[in-house]
């Protein structure tokens, strides 16, 4: 009886040993894979705000306009100045006023889609949410200041219907108004609340998806009106929807240049500040000391919104 002849295994070539070492050591893999993005993290995005926060500690010769790399403070306390502060204090109030305009317009979207959307009805909404999202940017802008121009549709309608004098009369509040929607804070307001609303949807119907419906029956079951159980259970299970929403919707209306050159006014806006100081003006460490103003907003808003929860929205 003749022995078995051994089998022969073909020679093991680099990408068998490769998967068996990350099939031994899934460490090794782990690490194979979040070095590429984690370098990228270290060295372009924290590498990049370092050199930012590095270049608003200089400062600008008076003279010949040239950075002096001395460590000072004289760049920050230029923040201080009327006309900066003016600046700061208008961009922290038209974020807070998209936010606030976004959470009262998304929120009965969100709960309609969280509790009564269904099938077909819910991938409808996902679509009419995300639809303006596909389309360019600039795009959206431009077509909204022609919606919102003299001669646009709304003022066509308006004076359609004869409400011509109730938008005049908005126009002419100071502060917000201007000659036309397109050239007022109010306009600049209505096209931030339309390009970021999406923002602040998904993340509320997200929360409000997780609100148990036994908590709603139950609250009616003990005779709770509908008014005491949006307050009561509703809201407060939201809010992490509403923070982390607000998220979106405050940074990047604070840091956003390309709406306000557009859409309003002259006035000035952080993003638009750094813009304009880096590029015609040449200023650098004053580009760099405001937009370090957002980031050190965002970092204490998004300790509180941890704290209340919110990124598990997200």
């Amino acid at each position: 009886m003749t022995s078995p002849t051994p089998a022969i295994l073909p020679e093991r070539g680099l990408a068998d040993r490769l998967t068996a070492l990350f099939w031994r050591h899934p460490r090794v893999l782990l690490a194979v894979l979040l070095t590429p993005p984690l370098l990228w993290l270290g060295v372009v995005y924290l590498g990049s705000l370092a050199a930012l926060l590095l270049q608003s500690f200089y400062s600008i010769d008076e003279f010949s306009g040239l950075v002096k790399q001395e460590f000072t403070l004289k760049t920050y306390a230029e923040l201080f100045r009327a006309q900066n502060l003016d600046i700061i204090i208008r961009t922290l109030l038209m974020s807070a006023a998209v936010t606030i305009g976004c959470a009262l317009i998304a929120f009965p979207i969100a709960y309609y889609a969280a509790r009564f959307a269904r099938g077909k009805w819910k991938a409808i909404f996902y679509l009419g949410v995300m639809l303006p999202l596909w389309s360019s940017y600039l795009v959206k802008v431009y077509a909204w200041k022609l919606i919102l121009a003299k001669e646009g549709i709304i003022t066509w309608a308006a004076e359609g219907v004869g409400l011509s004098m109730i938008l005049n009369a908005i126009l002419a509040i100071p502060g917000i108004g201007g000659n036309s929607l397109s050239t007022s804070l109010l306009g600049t307001f209505i096209v931030f609340v339309y390009v970021w609303l999406p923002y602040m949807i998904l993340p509320m119907q997200a929360s409000l998806e997780r609100v148990p419906t036994s908590m709603l029956e139950a609250s009616a079951d003990l005779g709770a009106s509908r008014a005491q159980t949006f307050r009561t259970v509703i809201l407060p299970l939201a809010m992490p929807g509403v923070i982390a929403g607000s998220i979106f919707t405050f940074s990047l209306t604070m840091g956003d240049y390309i709406i306000p050159q557009i859409v309003g006014t002259s006035a000035r806006f952080i993003g638009l500040a750094v813009y304009q100081l880096q590029g015609t003006a040449g200023n650098i460490p004053l580009a760099a000391a405001f937009a370090v103003v957002p980031i050190v907003i965002m970092v204490i808003y998004l300790m509180i919104a941890k704290r209340k929860g919110a990124f598990d929205a997200l």
